[in-house]
């Protein structure tokens, strides 16, 4: 049954990292936070089982503003964190090769690296000595053009392609060239050669910090910054008027000056009625399984990618190397299409037979685990996708509607860039923006 109409100058969609970093750059203002679940920290939530530390999936934290890192920190008394120099690996042909792969093809067999050499010299050469180079940026329509274009037939068909199709799910001509914005690890000829005898594999993430008592530790922090009481559990979005600004759920209407929606933007404008193309927003789902095993595999290892279709997950992830324990502790994940089917119980044979068959295990006995579909979990970015949530982002706002991190924004982004957006969009709102 809905109550009496409550009134709140601003209603936040969403107890994930994002919709908490609102919470907190608001103070002690006027809002509510409406949660569907009943635990917050959307996808940023941590599984302790059998003497094992997992998340939803694997949440490390990397800062490019240390003012931020301080302020979570702070936050976090008692709790040991761990700063990590990652340690990435492409598998390839029954060999470990340093990631990002496209600057380490110098440790391929010499005649695939004489490939990849070659390709991405032609495909990078100046204009005067190939003259297709000229027409690069017109051919650069797509995320798969991109890669043929940037780094040669060679590179992008080893890894490249074949990686980020188990990724996304999807066929990489529908992705916007652009679609992973300063996540994809670019690098250029002169950064190939250089890497040959000076190995400088830095990005984004080369440094990244954890808790020891897992991502949940960081949404506790931001939490603990919010106002008491806030945060509403259990109370999911129904429906929106934007016409009289009210956010309806199953227990109330709430009457707003503005709302802030952290929710996947289509999910919004179904809520909002908001007229759109359905088939614009497209993403996929991934199955993560978080597996515990009887005793320790191999060491000095963070995650390794997996190309090679014969193998079922694109990622693994090792928290017993970033714990430094002594048993095998993994995430893994396998890439779906959005309408895909998922069965958890096959594909976890499937997943302990992969890992036995690449020599992650051997003889190990699983002793703990946890699966979680993570839906959606990457979003497609599209010229589309990119064009209609420009158009129909601007109807919502010109409503005090406005929606933001990675699903509200529809885009690729970090955790630390949804706490930076959430702080910048209430600094323009107090602004009169």
């Amino acid at each position: 049954m809905v109550s009496a109409m409550d009134s709140v100058e601003t209603v936040i969609i969403g107890a994930g990292i994002t919709g908490l970093a609102t919470a907190a750059a608001l103070g002690d203002r006027d809002y509510v936070v409406l949660e569907a679940d009943t635990e917050i920290g959307g996808y940023c939530k941590t599984i302790h089982r059998d003497g094992f530390v997992w998340d939803y999936s694997g949440h490390f934290f990397h800062f490019k503003h240390p003012e931020i890192e301080a302020w979570l920190r702070e936050r976090m008394t008692g709790q040991r964190i761990l700063t990590v120099e990652k340690k990435s690996f492409v598998a390839y042909a029954g060999a470990l090769i340093d990631f990002p792969f496209q600057k380490n093809i110098h440790q391929l067999p010499k005649d695939e690296f004489i490939d990849c050499l070659y390709d991405l010299y032609f495909a990078r050469a100046p204009a005067e000595l190939v003259g297709e180079t000229a027409k690069r940026a017109a051919i650069e329509t797509n995320f798969k053009e991109m890669l043929y274009a940037r780094f040669g037939r060679s590179i992008a068909e080893k890894f490249l392609i074949p990686y980020n199709e188990k990724l996304y799910a999807c066929d990489l001509v529908t992705l916007d060239r652009d679609a992973m914005g300063r996540f994809f690890p670019y690098a250029d000829l002169t950064d190939v050669i250089r890497n040959m005898k000076v190995a400088d594999n830095q990005s984004y993430n080369s440094t990244f910090t954890y808790p020891e008592g897992g991502a949940f530790e960081y949404v506790k922090a931001i939490e603990s910054a919010t106002r008491k009481g806030s945060i509403s559990r259990g109370e999911p979005l129904v429906s929106i008027d934007l016409e009289r600004r009210v956010a309806r759920t199953p227990r109330r209407e709430i009457r707003f000056s503005r709302l802030i929606s952290s929710a996947p933007f289509n999910r919004l404008l179904k809520l909002a009625s908001v007229p759109h193309d359905p088939a614009v927003f497209s993403w996929n789902k991934v199955l993560v399984f978080n597996l515990g095993f009887d005793r320790k595999g191999p060491t000095g290892v963070h995650w390794i990618y997996y190309p090679d279709k014969k193998t079922v997950f694109y990622r693994l992830g090792f928290y017993d190397n970033i714990f430094d324990t002594d048993r095998l502790s993994l995430y893994v994940e396998i890439g779906f299409p959005k309408d895909g089917a998922v069965d958890t119980d096959a594909l976890l044979a499937r997943v302990l037979a992969d890992l036995e068959r690449v020599g992650v295990t051997k003889g190990h006995r699983l002793v703990a685990s946890h699966s979680v579909v993570m839906d959606p979990a990457y979003v497609h970015v599209t010229r589309s996708s990119i064009a209609e949530h420009q158009r129909l982002g601007d109807a919502l706002r010109s409503h005090g509607v406005h929606s933001i991190g990675r699903y509200g924004g529809w885009t690729y982004c970090s955790i630390e860039d949804n706490i930076v957006e959430a702080r910048a969009l209430v600094r323009t709102l107090d602004a009169g923006g």
